[in-house]
Protein backbone atom coordinates (compact mmCIF):
# COMPACT_ATOMS: atom_id res chain seq x y z
CA UNK A 1 0.00 0.00 0.00
CA UNK A 2 1.01 3.57 -0.63
CA UNK A 3 0.09 6.21 1.97
CA UNK A 4 0.23 9.98 1.59
CA UNK A 5 0.17 12.33 4.59
CA UNK A 6 -0.35 16.11 4.51
CA UNK A 7 1.57 18.18 7.08
CA UNK A 8 0.67 21.84 6.62
CA UNK A 9 1.89 22.93 10.06
CA UNK A 10 4.43 21.69 12.63
CA UNK A 11 1.58 20.16 14.67
CA UNK A 12 0.62 17.99 11.69
CA UNK A 13 4.14 16.56 11.54
CA UNK A 14 3.83 15.46 15.15
CA UNK A 15 0.35 14.08 14.50
CA UNK A 16 1.46 11.73 11.73
CA UNK A 17 5.16 11.08 12.42
CA UNK A 18 4.79 7.85 14.39
CA UNK A 19 2.11 6.43 12.09
CA UNK A 20 4.25 7.13 9.02
CA UNK A 21 7.23 5.42 10.64
CA UNK A 22 5.19 2.40 11.67
CA UNK A 23 3.75 1.95 8.19
CA UNK A 24 7.26 2.16 6.74
CA UNK A 25 8.45 -0.52 9.17
CA UNK A 26 5.62 -2.75 7.94
CA UNK A 27 6.91 -2.44 4.38
CA UNK A 28 4.51 0.16 2.98
CA UNK A 29 5.45 3.18 0.87
CA UNK A 30 4.94 6.54 2.58
CA UNK A 31 5.20 10.13 1.35
CA UNK A 32 4.66 13.22 3.45
CA UNK A 33 3.69 16.41 1.63
CA UNK A 34 4.69 19.40 3.74
CA UNK A 35 4.32 23.15 3.65
CA UNK A 36 7.27 25.34 4.57
CA UNK A 37 5.48 27.07 7.44
CA UNK A 38 7.11 27.71 10.79
CA UNK A 39 9.40 24.79 11.61
CA UNK A 40 7.53 22.18 9.54
CA UNK A 41 10.48 21.47 7.24
CA UNK A 42 12.91 21.29 10.16
CA UNK A 43 10.72 18.68 11.85
CA UNK A 44 10.31 16.57 8.71
CA UNK A 45 14.07 16.49 8.33
CA UNK A 46 14.68 15.83 12.04
CA UNK A 47 12.37 12.81 12.05
CA UNK A 48 13.81 11.63 8.71
CA UNK A 49 10.40 11.28 7.10
CA UNK A 50 10.21 10.82 3.30
CA UNK A 51 8.83 14.16 2.23
CA UNK A 52 8.36 16.78 -0.43
CA UNK A 53 7.65 20.47 0.18
CA UNK A 54 4.78 21.72 -1.98
CA UNK A 55 5.16 25.41 -1.11
CA UNK A 56 5.59 27.98 1.61
CA UNK A 57 3.38 30.27 3.65
CA UNK A 58 4.07 33.31 5.81
CA UNK A 59 2.29 34.37 8.96
CA UNK A 60 0.31 37.26 7.48
CA UNK A 61 -3.43 36.77 7.01
CA UNK A 62 -3.33 36.77 3.21
CA UNK A 63 -0.09 34.90 2.57
CA UNK A 64 -1.87 31.55 2.29
CA UNK A 65 -4.57 32.80 -0.08
CA UNK A 66 -2.00 34.32 -2.44
CA UNK A 67 -0.12 31.02 -2.55
CA UNK A 68 -3.08 28.68 -3.11
CA UNK A 69 -2.82 28.27 -6.92
CA UNK A 70 0.90 27.48 -6.70
CA UNK A 71 0.33 25.07 -3.81
CA UNK A 72 -2.43 23.17 -5.58
CA UNK A 73 -0.42 22.84 -8.79
CA UNK A 74 2.52 21.31 -6.91
CA UNK A 75 0.27 19.09 -4.80
CA UNK A 76 -1.58 17.63 -7.79
CA UNK A 77 1.71 16.88 -9.58
CA UNK A 78 3.14 15.16 -6.50
CA UNK A 79 -0.01 13.11 -5.96
CA UNK A 80 -0.03 11.92 -9.57
CA UNK A 81 3.64 10.87 -9.29
CA UNK A 82 3.22 9.03 -6.00
CA UNK A 83 -0.17 7.48 -6.87
CA UNK A 84 -1.32 6.79 -3.28
CA UNK A 85 -3.89 4.23 -2.18
CA UNK A 86 -5.01 6.36 0.79
CA UNK A 87 -4.55 10.00 1.81
CA UNK A 88 -4.53 11.41 5.35
CA UNK A 89 -4.84 15.10 6.18
CA UNK A 90 -6.61 17.80 8.16
CA UNK A 91 -8.38 19.91 5.56
CA UNK A 92 -8.92 21.09 2.01
CA UNK A 93 -5.53 20.20 0.52
CA UNK A 94 -5.89 16.51 1.36
CA UNK A 95 -9.56 16.38 0.40
CA UNK A 96 -9.06 18.06 -2.97
CA UNK A 97 -5.96 15.99 -3.76
CA UNK A 98 -8.09 12.89 -3.19
CA UNK A 99 -10.90 14.23 -5.37
CA UNK A 100 -8.60 15.01 -8.29
CA UNK A 101 -6.72 11.70 -8.06
CA UNK A 102 -9.81 9.64 -7.13
CA UNK A 103 -8.06 8.46 -3.97
CA UNK A 104 -9.92 7.79 -0.68
CA UNK A 105 -9.24 10.45 1.94
CA UNK A 106 -9.35 10.19 5.74
CA UNK A 107 -9.65 13.60 7.39
CA UNK A 108 -8.81 14.24 11.02
CA UNK A 109 -10.58 17.40 12.21
CA UNK A 110 -10.51 18.93 15.68
CA UNK A 111 -11.71 22.54 15.39
CA UNK A 112 -15.44 23.20 15.32
CA UNK A 113 -15.21 26.95 14.46
CA UNK A 114 -13.42 26.36 11.12
CA UNK A 115 -16.70 25.91 9.23
CA UNK A 116 -15.27 27.04 5.88
CA UNK A 117 -12.65 24.30 6.02
CA UNK A 118 -15.37 21.76 6.75
CA UNK A 119 -17.49 22.96 3.83
CA UNK A 120 -14.68 22.72 1.27
CA UNK A 121 -13.22 19.42 2.51
CA UNK A 122 -16.04 17.29 3.96
CA UNK A 123 -17.76 16.35 0.64
CA UNK A 124 -14.57 14.67 -0.60
CA UNK A 125 -13.76 12.62 2.51
CA UNK A 126 -14.44 8.90 2.76
CA UNK A 127 -14.07 9.10 6.54
CA UNK A 128 -13.78 11.89 9.10
CA UNK A 129 -12.21 11.28 12.51
CA UNK A 130 -12.63 13.75 15.37
CA UNK A 131 -11.99 13.86 19.13
CA UNK A 132 -14.77 12.70 21.42
CA UNK A 133 -15.28 16.32 22.50
CA UNK A 134 -16.03 17.56 18.98
CA UNK A 135 -19.28 19.51 19.11
CA UNK A 136 -20.59 18.98 15.57
CA UNK A 137 -22.14 16.06 13.72
CA UNK A 138 -20.49 16.39 10.31
CA UNK A 139 -21.78 13.44 8.28
CA UNK A 140 -22.69 9.75 8.29
CA UNK A 141 -19.00 8.92 7.80
CA UNK A 142 -17.98 10.91 10.90
CA UNK A 143 -16.37 8.85 13.68
CA UNK A 144 -15.02 9.86 17.08
CA UNK A 145 -12.10 8.60 19.16
CA UNK A 146 -11.49 9.14 22.87
CA UNK A 147 -8.67 11.63 22.85
CA UNK A 148 -7.30 14.56 20.91
CA UNK A 149 -5.05 14.79 17.87
CA UNK A 150 -2.20 15.40 20.34
CA UNK A 151 -2.65 11.92 21.83
CA UNK A 152 -0.99 10.64 18.64
CA UNK A 153 2.35 11.89 19.99
CA UNK A 154 1.90 12.79 23.67
CA UNK A 155 0.05 9.70 24.89
CA UNK A 156 2.15 7.98 27.60
CA UNK A 157 2.56 4.96 25.28
CA UNK A 158 4.57 7.03 22.78
CA UNK A 159 6.03 10.13 24.45
CA UNK A 160 9.41 9.97 26.14
CA UNK A 161 11.74 12.93 26.79
CA UNK A 162 14.58 12.84 24.28
CA UNK A 163 17.19 14.78 26.27
CA UNK A 164 17.89 16.16 29.74
CA UNK A 165 16.20 19.39 28.81
CA UNK A 166 17.11 21.24 32.00
CA UNK A 167 20.80 20.64 31.30
CA UNK A 168 20.26 21.78 27.71
CA UNK A 169 18.63 24.98 28.97
CA UNK A 170 21.25 25.63 31.66
CA UNK A 171 18.67 25.36 34.46
CA UNK A 172 18.92 23.94 37.96
CA UNK A 173 16.99 20.68 38.67
CA UNK A 174 14.24 22.46 40.65
CA UNK A 175 14.34 25.88 38.98
CA UNK A 176 10.94 27.18 37.93
CA UNK A 177 10.49 28.58 34.45
CA UNK A 178 7.56 29.67 32.33
CA UNK A 179 6.83 29.30 28.62
CA UNK A 180 4.92 31.98 26.71
CA UNK A 181 3.45 31.28 23.28
CA UNK A 182 2.23 34.12 21.08
CA UNK A 183 0.16 33.51 17.95
CA UNK A 184 0.59 35.39 14.68
CA UNK A 185 -3.14 34.95 13.90
CA UNK A 186 -2.28 34.54 10.22
CA UNK A 187 -4.05 31.27 9.38
CA UNK A 188 -7.37 31.23 7.54
CA UNK A 189 -9.16 30.01 10.67
CA UNK A 190 -7.69 32.93 12.67
CA UNK A 191 -9.23 35.68 10.56
CA UNK A 192 -11.20 38.00 12.83
CA UNK A 193 -9.57 36.67 16.01
CA UNK A 194 -6.94 38.18 18.26
CA UNK A 195 -4.77 37.53 21.28
CA UNK A 196 -2.52 39.60 23.55
CA UNK A 197 -1.70 43.16 22.50
CA UNK A 198 2.00 44.18 22.49
CA UNK A 199 1.49 46.14 25.70
CA UNK A 200 -0.07 43.18 27.49
CA UNK A 201 2.63 40.84 26.21
CA UNK A 202 5.22 43.07 27.87
CA UNK A 203 3.25 43.30 31.12
CA UNK A 204 2.76 39.53 31.22
CA UNK A 205 6.42 38.76 30.64
CA UNK A 206 7.57 41.28 33.25
CA UNK A 207 5.36 39.62 35.87
CA UNK A 208 6.46 36.07 34.95
CA UNK A 209 10.14 37.06 35.13
CA UNK A 210 9.69 37.74 38.84
CA UNK A 211 9.31 33.97 39.33
CA UNK A 212 12.07 32.67 37.08
CA UNK A 213 13.29 32.50 33.48
CA UNK A 214 10.75 33.03 30.70
CA UNK A 215 11.03 31.31 27.32
CA UNK A 216 9.13 33.13 24.58
CA UNK A 217 7.92 31.47 21.41
CA UNK A 218 6.49 34.12 19.08
CA UNK A 219 4.91 32.76 15.90
CA UNK A 220 5.10 36.15 14.18
CA UNK A 221 7.95 36.81 11.79
CA UNK A 222 9.50 39.32 14.19
CA UNK A 223 9.71 38.97 17.95
CA UNK A 224 7.78 41.71 19.68
CA UNK A 225 9.00 41.52 23.28
CA UNK A 226 11.48 44.34 22.66
CA UNK A 227 14.38 44.57 25.07
CA UNK A 228 12.85 42.36 27.76
CA UNK A 229 15.21 39.81 29.30
CA UNK A 230 13.56 36.69 27.93
CA UNK A 231 14.95 33.48 26.53
CA UNK A 232 14.10 32.71 22.90
CA UNK A 233 13.41 29.17 21.72
CA UNK A 234 16.91 28.86 20.26
CA UNK A 235 17.01 25.04 20.47
CA UNK A 236 15.74 22.58 17.88
CA UNK A 237 11.93 22.78 17.59
CA UNK A 238 11.70 18.99 18.00
CA UNK A 239 12.57 19.54 21.67
CA UNK A 240 9.65 21.85 22.39
CA UNK A 241 7.60 19.17 24.15
CA UNK A 242 10.52 18.35 26.45
CA UNK A 243 10.72 22.05 27.33
CA UNK A 244 6.97 22.21 27.89
CA UNK A 245 6.92 19.07 30.04
CA UNK A 246 9.36 20.56 32.56
CA UNK A 247 7.84 24.05 32.63
CA UNK A 248 5.99 25.34 35.67
CA UNK A 249 3.47 27.21 33.50
CA UNK A 250 2.42 27.92 29.93
CA UNK A 251 0.61 31.14 29.02
CA UNK A 252 -0.59 31.34 25.42
CA UNK A 253 -2.98 33.10 23.08
CA UNK A 254 -2.77 30.17 20.67
CA UNK A 255 -4.38 26.73 20.66
CA UNK A 256 -2.39 23.52 20.07
CA UNK A 257 0.35 24.10 22.63
CA UNK A 258 -2.26 24.55 25.36
CA UNK A 259 -3.59 21.05 24.72
CA UNK A 260 -0.02 19.74 24.60
CA UNK A 261 0.73 21.27 27.98
CA UNK A 262 -2.38 19.67 29.48
CA UNK A 263 -1.38 16.23 28.20
CA UNK A 264 2.10 16.71 29.66
CA UNK A 265 0.76 17.75 33.07
CA UNK A 266 1.88 21.38 32.77
CA UNK A 267 -0.56 24.09 33.98
CA UNK A 268 -1.70 26.22 31.05
CA UNK A 269 -3.55 29.49 30.65
CA UNK A 270 -5.20 30.22 27.29
CA UNK A 271 -6.48 33.69 26.42
CA UNK A 272 -7.76 34.77 23.01
CA UNK A 273 -11.01 35.75 21.33
CA UNK A 274 -11.95 32.11 20.72
CA UNK A 275 -12.60 31.76 24.46
CA UNK A 276 -16.28 32.06 25.28
CA UNK A 277 -19.68 30.53 24.73
CA UNK A 278 -18.83 28.84 21.42
CA UNK A 279 -15.36 27.64 22.35
CA UNK A 280 -13.91 24.39 21.00
CA UNK A 281 -14.94 21.25 22.81
CA UNK A 282 -11.43 20.08 23.65
CA UNK A 283 -10.64 23.27 25.58
CA UNK A 284 -13.95 23.15 27.42
CA UNK A 285 -13.23 19.55 28.44
CA UNK A 286 -9.64 20.26 29.54
CA UNK A 287 -10.83 23.15 31.70
CA UNK A 288 -13.56 20.96 33.18
CA UNK A 289 -10.86 18.47 34.18
CA UNK A 290 -8.83 21.20 35.87
CA UNK A 291 -5.91 21.02 33.43
CA UNK A 292 -6.17 24.44 31.76
CA UNK A 293 -7.75 27.86 32.32
CA UNK A 294 -9.60 29.60 29.48
CA UNK A 295 -9.67 33.30 30.34
CA UNK A 296 -10.69 36.38 28.35
CA UNK A 297 -9.84 39.01 30.95
CA UNK A 298 -6.16 39.95 31.05
CA UNK A 299 -6.47 40.76 34.76
CA UNK A 300 -7.69 37.20 35.31
CA UNK A 301 -4.74 35.86 33.32
CA UNK A 302 -2.27 37.74 35.50
CA UNK A 303 -3.93 36.69 38.74
CA UNK A 304 -4.18 33.04 37.70
CA UNK A 305 -0.56 32.89 36.57
CA UNK A 306 0.63 34.41 39.84
CA UNK A 307 -1.43 31.92 41.86
CA UNK A 308 -0.11 28.90 39.97
CA UNK A 309 3.53 29.96 40.21
CA UNK A 310 3.37 30.64 43.95
CA UNK A 311 1.58 27.41 44.93
CA UNK A 312 4.11 24.68 45.79
CA UNK A 313 1.52 21.94 45.28
CA UNK A 314 0.72 22.84 41.67
CA UNK A 315 3.16 20.43 39.99
CA UNK A 316 1.95 17.30 41.77
CA UNK A 317 -1.74 18.17 41.43
CA UNK A 318 -1.39 18.63 37.68
CA UNK A 319 0.55 15.38 37.30
CA UNK A 320 -2.22 13.51 39.12
CA UNK A 321 -4.96 15.18 37.04
CA UNK A 322 -3.12 14.42 33.83
CA UNK A 323 -2.71 10.73 34.71
CA UNK A 324 -6.39 10.43 35.61
CA UNK A 325 -7.49 12.18 32.43
CA UNK A 326 -5.36 10.03 30.12
CA UNK A 327 -6.31 6.73 31.76
CA UNK A 328 -9.06 6.03 29.20
CA UNK A 329 -7.71 7.98 26.21
CA UNK A 330 -6.41 6.29 23.08
CA UNK A 331 -3.00 6.28 21.53
CA UNK A 332 -4.21 7.91 18.32
CA UNK A 333 -1.21 6.64 16.36
CA UNK A 334 -2.54 3.10 16.81
CA UNK A 335 -5.93 4.18 15.45
CA UNK A 336 -4.37 5.87 12.40
CA UNK A 337 -2.27 2.79 11.62
CA UNK A 338 -5.28 0.49 11.97
CA UNK A 339 -7.31 2.71 9.65
CA UNK A 340 -4.46 2.69 7.13
CA UNK A 341 -3.99 -1.08 7.21
CA UNK A 342 -7.66 -2.00 7.04
CA UNK A 343 -9.22 0.68 4.89
CA UNK A 344 -8.73 -1.13 1.59
CA UNK A 345 -10.48 -4.24 2.86
CA UNK A 346 -13.72 -2.68 4.13
CA UNK A 347 -16.18 0.02 3.13
CA UNK A 348 -16.45 1.67 6.54
CA UNK A 349 -13.99 2.58 9.29
CA UNK A 350 -16.57 1.51 11.89
CA UNK A 351 -15.02 -1.96 12.26
CA UNK A 352 -11.40 -0.89 12.08
CA UNK A 353 -10.79 -0.23 15.74
CA UNK A 354 -12.53 -0.54 19.05
CA UNK A 355 -11.32 3.03 19.61
CA UNK A 356 -13.43 4.54 16.82
CA UNK A 357 -17.19 4.79 17.26
CA UNK A 358 -19.95 6.37 15.17
CA UNK A 359 -20.33 10.08 15.84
Amino acid sequence: MRYLFFTNTPAHVHLYKYAARELQKLGHDVLVLGRNYGCTTDLLEYYDLPHEIYGSCGTTKYSLFRSLPFHYANIFRAVRRFDPDLIFGMGGYAAHAGAVSRTPVVLLLDSEPTSLDHVVSRPFAKAILTPHTFGKDLAENHYQFRGFKETAYLHPDVYEPSVDIRAELGLEPDEKYAVVRFNAFGSHHDVGHRGFTPERRRELIEMLREHGPVFVLDESEERRDGDLDTRPFDFHPALVHDVLAEASLLVADTQTMVTEAALLGTPAIRSNSFVGENDMGNFVELERQGLISNLKSFDDVMARAEALLTDDGTTQRWADRRDEFLADKVNLTEVIVQVALNYGAVESVESLSRHTVPA
